[in-house]
C-alpha cells in the first residue's frame, strides 16, 4: 500500500514558490465561501509516521488560510475529565461550527491503533473501534460535514535519519522521547496495523490521502491542492443539494397519507391511564421512595457511578413535577437538570447530537435531561425542521450515541410521561386559571394538541425503533400524577441499586 508514498517525488524551491502563491490564494478564497455558506464544517486529521510532517502540514494550513476560521486540535493522553465519559467525548466537544474547519493531530485513529501494535487489544476489538469511527464520520457526513484524513508516510530509512537529526538538534531535541524510538522499532508493525485502519475506513464521505511525506515542498503542495480540490467538490455539491432538496422535500410530502387515512393504534393506546394512588398511600410511598433514592445516590457517588436520566412526553404530561420530585432528596452539588427547547444559533451551527454530547455527566454524577436528543425525531419530525432522511436515519444516531454512555458503564433510563388526550385539556384549562401556572401554557402547546395523532404517531415510531434490551423506555400512566411519580422513582432507585452491586471492581 505505501510503496506508491516512498518514490522520492521532489518539487524544487522555485517551483513551489511559484505554486504556493496561487494555491493560497485559492485556499484563502475557499475558506471564504465556505465562511459565507456557514452550512457544514470541515474536518481535516493528520495521521502518520513520526517526522513525516504532520505537525508542519497543520502550521502550513493556518499560515496559509485565515487561521481565525481554524480550530486545532493536538491530543495527548486521555485526563481525568476525559475518562470519565466515553471516549468520543473529547471529539465531539472539539467539532468545528458550520463554516469553521477544524484540524486533528493524534486524533480518533491514534489510540486504538497504539493499543493494537502493542497488543492490549485483538484483531477484532481493533475492528469493532474502527467501526465506531466509521459510523462518527458517517454521521456527520451524513449531516453534511466535509472530512479529509491524511497519512503522511516517510520510510524506516528515512524516519531514522530524521529522528537522529531532531535527536542532535539543540533547540529542537526536547521535542525527542525514548517513546519516538520505540515506534521507530516497531516501524512494521504500525505499517501493518495501518494498512488495516486504511482498508476498513477509506471511504467515500471520508477518504484518506496518502501523501509521500520525505519532500517538505511536495509534500506541502499536494496537502494543500487536495485541500483546495475537496473544497470545491463539496462547495458546489452543497449548492446543488440546496437547490433541490425543497423540491425533494414537497414531493415526499405529497405522497404522505392523507387526513382521511385510517388512525393506526399505538402502543400507548395499550396503557392503562386510570392506575392512581390515593393520597394517603402516596405520601408513604414518597418518602419510603425517596429517602432510598437519597441512600442509593450517595453511594453512586462514592462508587463514581454516573446516571442519565431522559424525560420526554406531551405537554402538561408532568415531566416537571417527576424531575422535581427526584432531585429533592439529592445533594445538589452531585446532579444537573438540562433543559432543551428550540437550539440557539451556536447549536444549529452544529449536528444536533453536540449539545447533548456537552451534558454528559463526569463519574458520579446523576444529569437529567428534560427533553432531549429525541426531539429530531418526534418535534423536528411533526414540525418538518428535520427532512424525511434526517429523521429516519436518526434512530441509528441515537442507538450509536446510547450506546457509547452504557459502554461506559453511564445508568441510562428513558422515560416516556403519558397523559390521555382528554387529561391534557383539562390541565391547560386548569393552567389557564391560575396565575402562578399561566406563563406555562403557551400557543405552541395549543399548536401541539392539534398534532396530537402525528405526534402519537412519531412517539410510536420512536419507542419501537429505540427501545432495546439495555436501554429500554419506561412507559409512566401519568394520569394520575401521584402513581406517576412513584413509578418514576422506583424505576430509578430499582436501576441504581442494580448498577451499584454488579459494579465490577475496577472501572476502566
Amino acid at each position: 500500500m505505501f510503496q506508491t508514498a516512498e518514490l522520492g517525488q521532489k518539487v524544487t524551491k522555485d517551483e513551489f514558490k511559484e505554486r504556493e502563491l496561487e494555491l493560497r490564494t485559492e485556499l484563502l478564497s475557499l475558506q471564504q465561501k465556505l465562511r459565507k455558506v456557514s452550512s457544514f464544517p470541515v474536518l481535516i486529521d493528520f495521521a502518520g509516521v513520526r517526522g513525516a510532517g504532520k505537525g508542519t502540514s497543520a502550521s502550513l494550513l493556518n499560515k496559509w488560510m485565515d487561521a481565525r476560521l481554524i480550530d486545532t486540535f493536538g491530543y495527548y493522553e486521555r485526563s481525568e475529565e476525559e475518562n470519565e465519559r466515553p471516549v468520543f467525548w473529547r471529539y465531539w466537544r472539539d467539532l468545528p461550527s458550520h463554516g469553521r474547519m477544524g484540524i486533528y493531530l493524534s486524533g480518533r485513529y491514534s489510540r486504538p491503533m497504539l493499543e493494537y501494535v502493542y497488543g492490549n487489544i485483538n484483531q477484532e476489538q481493533f475492528y469493532q473501534r474502527l467501526k465506531r469511527i466509521i459510523r462518527f464520520e458517517k454521521l456527520l457526513a451524513d449531516d453534511g460535514a466535509l472530512i479529509q484524513k491524511f497519512w503522511m508516510h516517510i520510510s524506516r530509512e528515512v524516519q531514522e535519519v530524521r529522528l537522529r537529526k531532531l535527536e542532535k538538534d539543540p533547540l529542537r531535541s526536547w521535542r525527542m522521547s525514548d517513546k519516538d524510538w520505540k515506534h521507530w522499532e516497531l516501524y512494521d508493525r504500525f505499517i501493518d496495523a495501518t494498512e488495516q485502519v486504511i482498508a476498513q475506513t477509506n471511504t467515500g464521505h471520508a477518504p484518506w490521502q496518502i501523501i509521500e511525506g520525505e519532500d517538505h515542498y511536495y509534500r506541502s503542495l499536494r496537502v494543500g491542492e487536495v485541500m483546495r480540490d475537496a473544497l470545491v467538490r463539496h462547495l458546489k455539491t452543497i449548492k446543488i443539494r440546496r437547490k433541490y432538496q425543497k423540491e425533494l422535500s414537497q414531493q415526499l410530502d405529497d405522497q404522505e397519507p392523507s387526513n382521511g387515512s385510517t388512525r393506526q393504534l399505538t402502543i400507548m393506546d395499550g396503557l392503562d391511564m386510570s392506575k392512581h394512588l390515593a393520597k394517603g398511600e402516596y405520601k408513604g410511598l414518597l418518602k419510603k421512595a425517596q429517602g432510598r433514592l437519597g441512600a442509593l445516590h450517595q453511594q453512586a457517588v462514592q462508587n463514581k457511578k454516573s446516571c442519565v436520566l431522559v424525560f420526554e412526553g406531551p405537554d402538561a404530561a408532568g415531566k416537571g413535577g417527576s424531575i422535581r420530585h427526584i432531585t429533592e432528596p439529592l445533594d445538589a452539588r452531585f446532579f444537573k437538570v438540562h433543559q432543551f427547547s428550540a437550539p440557539t444559533d451556536e447549536e444549529l451551527a452544529h449536528h444536533y447530537l453536540w449539545r447533548f454530547w456537552r451534558c454528559i455527566p463526569r463519574s458520579g454524577r446523576l444529569t437529567i435531561f428534560d427533553r432531549s436528543w429525541y426531539g429530531r425525531v418526534l418535534v423536528e419530525r411533526v414540525e418538518g425542521f428535520a427532512d424525511n432522511n434526517e429523521w429516519r436515519r436518526a434512530y441509528a444516531e441515537i442507538n450509536d450515541f446510547e450506546e457509547q454512555l452504557i459502554e461506559n458503564n453511564i445508568v441510562l433510563l428513558k422515560f416516556w410521561i403519558h397523559i390521555s388526550a382528554e387529561e391534557q385539556l383539562a390541565r391547560f384549562e386548569a393552567r389557564q386559571k391560575i396565575p402562578h401556572k399561566q406563563w406555562k401554557l403557551t400557543e405552541e402547546d395549543w399548536r401541539n394538541r392539534d398534532k396530537w395523532d402525528d405526534y402519537a404517531k412519531a412517539t410510536h415510531d420512536m419507542i419501537q425503533h429505540t427501545s432495546k434490551k439495555d436501554s429500554p423506555w419506561i412507559l409512566v400512566e401519568n394520569n394520575n400524577k401521584h402513581y406517576g411519580r412513584i413509578k418514576v422513582l422506583n424505576a430509578v432507585c430499582d436501576a441504581l441499586e442494580n448498577a451499584i452491586d454488579n459494579q465490577p471492581e475496577t472501572v476502566s
